[in-house]
Order: structure tokens, then sequence, then C-alpha cells
């Protein structure tokens, strides 16, 4: 069987790397490190289902959440091999409620938010689920501990994002800024090997994500933005079709490739979600610089850019309307009421 003999990501970063003659190749190396605990979480993942690594371990995360076996496993693995990799001064887990400062002697000046694997919940039934990764640069020297405040930062100031989805191929996607790249892992040589360049985003698409079973929770402009989707109007391409997997690194990546919108909107089900439930930190940031990255945008139900927000706390949680930027756009101006105020001009 031929095997591709294509652009590895190692060659990848250090490419680019040569396009900035002041880089001083710690944040390659950081991104390098990632890459080997993804490998070994993917590995992990394919074989849960021979393995006794399916089901609850019995405990509950700081999201009041029961845990997965391989989320333990994915957590473990990746403060482990970043704790001591000597490029990060500090990082958060979505799994642990306090900060997780690097090994004493092995500081650098990056810091590090990751879910260790998304869409856990998934495991047993076999879904895509992934792990996701944000990087901002420390304000410190890059020889001593960081502390929380180094993690509290916007969006708009990572310098890279990426995650890892674990579905029927094992695939990176990433950006530093310059675009988005995307690596498919070829399992028989352990290697990600550059299948989709410079990932563009078409900029209008027919497809939407939102979970429709909490539609009774809406507020009315969602409800009107929805329904306006499914209406059917030719010269602007509707209805819409739904494409909604549950699983929030399913859903992006997919519409990443093929173009669409996610909406996980704030809702009156329960308390936790009344100001959104997904992490700023480790969810909606680094996908906003993905897609921003890759044409499309990314705000909340009320029009904020969620690039811009400043984060308060660790786990803070938003509400996230992300994807193809004419959608975005047409959804804004539904949940902001401007769409309302077009129609009244129009009459």
């Amino acid at each position: 069987m031929n095997r591709p003999y294509g652009i590895t990501v190692s060659r990848h970063i250090m490419d680019s790397q040569r396009l900035h003659p002041k880089a001083t190749g710690e944040l390659s190396g950081l991104l390098t490190e990632l890459i080997v605990a993804a490998k070994t979480i993917s590995a992990e993942v394919n074989m849960a289902g021979l393995a006794d690594i399916l089901g609850m371990s019995g405990d509950v995360n700081i999201q009041g959440e029961y845990v997965q076996k391989l989320d333990e496993f994915a957590n473990t693995t990746i403060k482990r091999r970043m704790a001591n990799c000597g490029y990060i001064c500090i990082m958060a887990s979505e799994e642990e409620a306090d900060a997780i400062p690097a090994t004493e002697g092995c500081e650098g000046k990056y810091t590090l938010a990751f879910d260790p694997l998304d869409g856990s919940s998934n495991i047993d039934v076999n879904v895509s689920i992934g792990t996701i990764f944000s990087i901002h640069r420390a304000d410190t020297d890059g020889k001593s501990a960081g502390s929380e405040s180094d993690l509290l930062q916007k969006g708009s100031k990572q310098v890279a994002a990426g995650y890892i989805i674990y579905g029927s191929s094992t695939m990176l996607v990433y950006t530093t800024g310059e675009g988005v790249h995307g690596f498919t892992l070829d399992p028989s040589v352990g290697e990600f090997y550059l299948s989709h360049s410079n990932i563009k985003m078409p900029e209008k698409s027919k497809y939407y994500s939102v979970n429709e079973g909490n539609t009774r929770y809406w507020t009315e402009e969602l409800l009107q933005y929805v329904n306006y989707l499914k209406d059917e109007d030719r010269a602007t391409g509707r209805p819409y079709s739904a494409r909604y997997i549950g699983s929030l690194m399913a859903d992006f990546h997919r519409n990443l490739i093929a173009g669409g919108i996610f909406l996980y909107p704030r809702d009156k089900k329960s308390p936790i979600k009344s100001t959104g439930k997904l992490r700023l930190l480790y969810e909606a940031a680094p996908l906003a610089f993905i897609a921003e990255q890759a044409g499309g945008r990314a705000i909340t139900d009320d029009g904020r850019d969620i690039m811009g927000i400043q984060p308060t706390s660790l786990h803070q949680r938003v509400p996230l309307i992300i994807g193809s930027k004419h959608d975005v756009d047409m959804a804004e101006k539904f949940l902001c009421g401007k769409k309302k105020k077009e129609d009244n001009l129009k009459g």
C-alpha cells in the first residue's frame, strides 16, 4: 500500500519558523510536544473498545460533569508532557479547578489552556471527540512561574490555537495567525502529513447546527433566526439543512471544511446555561481564532466578539455563535434586533 510522502507537521512548523528570523523556536517546540501528547491520546482512543478505558471514572469535574476514563487519561497525558517541556510557565485544564504550574526549573514563556477531550460524553457511542488548545505568551521572563493572570488573556492575544479530532482518522488543525492548516495522522508511521493546506471556510453555507430540543427555552430572536433558516427562499439558498452531531469538536470541524453555522446560545433551561455553557478559554476563544483565520466569525448571542472578551475566571462560560461569515452576520442581525429594524425600514 502506498504511503504519503508529503509535508509532515514537523517540517511545516520548522518552515514557518524560518519565515521569522527573530523566532527562537520555543513555540515550535511547544507545538511539537503537544503533538506527541496527541498521538498518545489518539492511540488510546482507537483502542478504547478493546481496553478497560470506556465508561465513567466515578469522579466529577469542576464543571459538575461526570468524568469519563478517557477524560482522565487525556488530561493526565497532556499535563505530564507539558509540565516538563520547558516551554510553558503555567497551564489550565477544563477538567481542573485551579491553574497548573510547570515543573520548577522547567518554566518557559508561554501559557497553555486546553480541553483534554471535548465531547467525551459521546465516547461510548463512537462519535468523534477531540482535544482543543490555546496558547498565549505569558507576562514573565520565561524563567519563572506564571500566574492565573497570565492565563486570563483575550482571545485576540493568542499566539496559536488548534485542535486534534479523533474520528475515522485523527486530524490536527492549527493556526499561528498565518492561516489554518490541517494534518492527517498516518498511523502506520506515526506521523501527521499536511492534508488540508490554508483552509478557507465557505463564506456562505447551507447548513446549521443547533440543539433544537431546547427550542422552548430560547429567546424570541433566536427562534426567529432558526425559523428564517428553515423558510423556503431559493434566492437566498434557503431552507438550510440541519447538521447537528452534539459534539462541538465534530460540528465545528465539519463546518470549517464544508461551511455552516454552529449555535450554542444561552437558554432558560438551567441556571448553568443562563450565561452560556461553553468555556471561553478552552473552547470558544481557540475555535474563534481558527474560524477568523479561515475567514469565518465568532460572536456571542448578544453580538459581542468572542476574541475581544476579557476573561475574568478560568472557567468562564459564554454563548457561542460561530461559522461562515455571511451566516454569522445574518444571525447577528436577528439576535441584536437589526433585522427587524431593516424590515421596518423596507416596509
